[in-house]
């Protein structure tokens, strides 16, 4: 698809150079940094509760014992007393 972009003379500059830097051509390497800016901006954006993702492992201990608790004392049930 063919487009065209408004950009400040010097980062053109600068990205036409580092592309010739890097042996390829400046559309594929706008192409490539358009798909890493995307990358890492999509996960972050669309589910931003991930940033706390793992912020609580410091409790699984924790945890572990209080499931431990609820399956000994509820994990069993008498058919005799559900008749």
């Amino acid at each position: 698809m063919k487009t065209t972009l408004e950009i400040p003379d010097e980062l053109f500059r600068s990205a036409k150079a580092r592309a010739a830097e890097e042996g390829v051509s400046l559309k594929d390497y706008v192409a490539a940094a358009l798909r890493a800016k995307l990358k890492n901006t999509s996960n972050t954006d669309t589910r931003p509760w991930m940033k706390h993702f793992g912020s609580l492992a410091h409790l699984r201990k924790e945890t572990r014992r209080i499931e431990k608790i609820i399956e000994d004392e509820f994990g069993t049930i008498n058919l005799e007393d559900w008749k």
